[in-house]
């Protein structure tokens, strides 16, 4: 499982010409699943997001404070194509969970960042539609985060 995070002043998704879900200060994170994860990377991902420490304290010391320190919001937004392979110029995906079971995998996902987290501080975009993700990246601050199932090595 795999995280692309950036910290933000604001984010939305927006499906069909509808705003489905907007934050103001906080993080977007855009979401990978692997077709090998289980509870175990979801577990990490999920303690790695909330306790993510972006963010100045009040002595200005950098890096110093996570979203959930602050009380800021985080959007997930899940994207399958964080585990793809180029096949010549052709990205190829099977890496990524299928269907199904990674739409299962992330509402999962969901509801553990959640109860690690705040509820309400917790966003989201709709898994499996053709989204436009806009944000404003504060600094710009983007880091990668990935934990990696045994069974991948």
């Amino acid at each position: 499982m795999k995280a692309v995070v950036q910290r933000v002043l604001s984010g939305s998704v927006t499906v069909e010409g509808e705003v489905v879900s907007r934050i103001g200060k906080g993080m977007v994170a855009l979401v990978g699943i692997h077709k090998d994860d289980t509870k175990v990377e979801m577990d990490y991902i999920v303690r790695k997001l909330v306790s993510l420490r972006m963010w100045e304290d009040e002595s200005g010391r950098r890096w110093a404070k996570s979203a959930k320190d602050l009380g800021l919001e985080v959007l997930c937004v899940s994207q399958f194509t964080l585990y793809h392979v180029m096949k010549g110029n052709k990205p190829d995906f099977h890496l990524a969970m299928g269907g199904d079971q990674s739409k299962q995998f992330y509402l999962n996902f969901l509801e553990e960042i959640k109860k690690a987290y705040k509820e309400d501080k917790i966003k989201d975009g709709v898994f499996g539609a053709n989204m436009q993700v806009e944000l404003v990246n504060d600094g710009p601050v983007t880091l990668e985060l990935e934990v990696v199932n045994q069974k991948k090595q």
